[in-house]
């Protein structure tokens, strides 16, 4: 007498397959909304602060503002001369983006492309930069060599220094010229074009989405950049940047916390970030689709 085994059937397999792939991708979903509930959950009470007065800011006692403040705006933009030190801070910003991305990306071409001698160390002491933090012990001797430079009150002294801090930038471009075919660089040689011409000829043009993607986080590093402003600028407040003139709206008449202001100040230092953000979502759109065809 023979036992005859019967089969799950097909249907069920698959029905159990749907079920776990869907509740796979719903917890998943529900934690990346949480995730971003808990990161802008802190923009939102900035936001709400800034129209809020400064004793209704201090209470604490509700979230909603009772009485929209607008006019924190127009006088932290008057107290901390945001039109001048959006100037500053643009200009900083800007010249240290582009040195910055002219620098890391001419250092990583020339190590990925050459071989030479003390490559790996000079790979190792690049690499040595991103691990070791001596914070404010090299201000000192930072400042002395501006000093001696002759650009110690002077924002050109702040931009060297913060282009000198390149080593992340450098590491990005690395991995981005790995991916462009060295067969390019042969045969602009053989057109009649040099290292350097096909360096900024051919291969910069190709690198348009790794220096966006690299010049957003300097920008924001640059915008963001409070110690070397303040200590360059403590001799002339006009060249001050915005995170400088937003520290200056700590105390408002007669020592008080002006909180609201600062908060006001915060939101508007904010949007040029966003503005660039905005710009630059098309390289990282065009970085992401060039993963997903590789």
């Amino acid at each position: 007498m023979t036992q005859t085994v019967l089969a799950p059937s097909s249907s069920n397999a698959t029905g159990s397959f749907r079920w776990a792939r869907w509740t796979k991708r719903t917890v998943l979903f529900i934690f990346l909304i949480i995730i971003a509930l808990l990161s802008l959950f802190p923009i939102v009470l900035v936001l709400l602060g800034s129209f809020k007065s400064n004793q209704e800011l201090t209470g604490g006692a509700t979230i909603w503002p009772k009485i929209w403040q607008f006019t924190n705006y127009a006088q932290a933009w008057k107290t901390a001369n945001f039109s001048g030190f959006t100037i500053n801070s643009v200009f900083v910003s800007i010249a240290t983006t582009v040195g910055t991305l002219l620098v890391s990306s001419m250092a990583a071409y020339a190590v990925d492309r050459v071989n030479f001698k003390g490559k790996k160390a000079y790979t190792l002491l690049m690499a040595s930069t991103l691990f070791i933090s001596i914070g404010a012990v090299v201000l000192r001797p930072q400042f002395d060599l501006m000093v001696k430079l002759g650009l110690n009150n002077s924002l050109w002294g702040v931009i060297i220094i913060l282009i000198s801090a390149h080593a992340a930038t450098y590491f990005i471009l690395v991995g981005f010229f790995k991916s462009i075919p060295r067969e390019l660089d042969e045969a602009a040689m053989i057109d009649g074009c040099n290292f350097f011409t096909t360096y900024w000829r051919i291969i910069l043009p190709l690198l348009r989405p790794g220096l966006a993607v690299a010049g957003l986080g300097v920008f924001q590093n640059s915008w963001n950049e409070y110690i070397l402003p303040f200590v360059f600028t403590m001799s002339n407040p006009k060249l001050q940047t915005l995170p400088v003139g937003l520290a200056n709206l700590r105390y408002g008449i007669g020592a008080a916390a002006e909180v609201q202001l600062m908060m006001a100040g915060a939101c508007l230092s904010i949007l040029p970030l966003l503005i660039v953000y905005i710009f630059a979502n098309k390289s990282f759109m065009q970085v992401t689709l060039g993963a997903v065809k590789g």
